[in-house]
């Protein structure tokens, strides 16, 4: 791909679209969204304003970095915490799809008081090629649900932009370096966070369970990928499962949760290879997670699933 090439053409392409127009882009702070922010921005100029909405299913302290993040690529940003509206709205949801569809349109909902606010017509998404082919369509299977795709309500105020739609991970990245973006490495994140992380309902006691166990396991592996002792995996994280196990805690029975951890290597998510991690690196995560977490969690297990026939993400 000729990268320089693409984002000219694109840059012109969403002046037509948009013309004088106001827009809103939904920024979650990963690559795919910033991307695609960035691309509108160049177009539109000061017509664009960046929301990111805490749904309260980010990752630790992932509000405050986003948000320093996208403050230094220069982009106006609207901050929108939700985090109880899309708690209730998941109340009793334990079906991933329905998860999925719930959280996508409770999404747009807020998005689109936004747009009313600010005066918007269009809604700037980061959208790729993965999220439409495993969302499915026509011939195509539905995998699972992209909240941006065939999670989006079928009634809409707001007209799409979609700039990278056709593109793959990988090229999103290479646009994301060519723009300057200085997180274009960072690990994918699903747009539906840790709801989907969670598998079965989603409760607070939960998603704080899940917050602290993904942390540690992302540190962990930053460490060793530091250390040089692995290459940095595509992707890294917990699960936490909805099953209990007996464990013992010093001299005091415990019936705790089970924390999986997902590690994986890929090149455009379509598909992926679990790592094959070294046993003294699992044991110093499962030891932390079980000393951090130890009255709640108490059994620690690893994914060595590929993709096919499993999916990145559990649910």
């Amino acid at each position: 791909m000729d990268v320089e090439s693409f984002v000219e053409k694109k840059i012109e392409e969403i002046r037509k679209i948009v013309g004088g127009k106001k827009a809103i882009a939904a920024c979650s702070g990963g690559v795919d969204s910033t991307t695609a922010a960035m691309l509108v921005s160049k177009a539109i100029g000061g017509n664009l304003t960046c929301v990111f909405v805490d749904t309260g299913f980010m990752r630790k302290g992932e509000v405050e970095e986003v948000t320093r993040m996208l403050q230094s690529l220069g982009l106006p940003l609207k901050f929108v915490d939700a985090k109880q509206e899309f708690l209730e709205a998941l109340k009793g949801v334990v079906d991933p799809e329905e998860k999925r569809r719930i959280i996508g349109e409770k999404f747009i909902r807020v998005l689109e008081n936004v747009a009313e606010e600010v005066g918007a017509e269009y809604l700037v998404q980061g959208t790729i090629a993965p999220d439409w082919i495993e969302s499915g369509g026509g011939l195509r299977d539905r995998i699972k649900t992209h909240h941006n795709v065939a999670g989006l309500p079928k009634e809409m105020k707001l007209k799409l932009v979609e700039p990278l739609k056709d593109l793959y991970k990988d090229e999103v990245r290479e646009v994301a370096r060519f723009l300057g973006i200085e997180w274009s490495e960072r690990q994918p994140f699903p747009g539906p966070g840790l709801a989907i992380r969670i598998v079965g309902e989603v409760t607070q006691e939960k998603l704080e369970i899940v917050r602290e166990a993904n942390a540690i396991v992302e540190e962990e592996i930053e460490k060793a990928v530091e250390r040089g002792e692995i290459e940095k995996p595509w992707q890294y994280f917990a699960v936490l499962l909805p099953v209990r196990s007996v464990g013992v805690h010093g001299d005091v029975r415990r019936y705790g949760y089970v924390i999986a951890i997902r590690v994986v290597y890929s090149v455009d998510g379509m598909t992926a290879e679990y790592a094959k991690l070294p046993h003294e690196l699992l044991e110093s995560i499962s030891i932390r997670i079980t000393n951090t977490l130890g009255k709640k969690v108490n059994r620690v297990v690893y994914d060595i699933t590929h993709k096919p026939p499993g999916t990145i993400e559990w649910e």
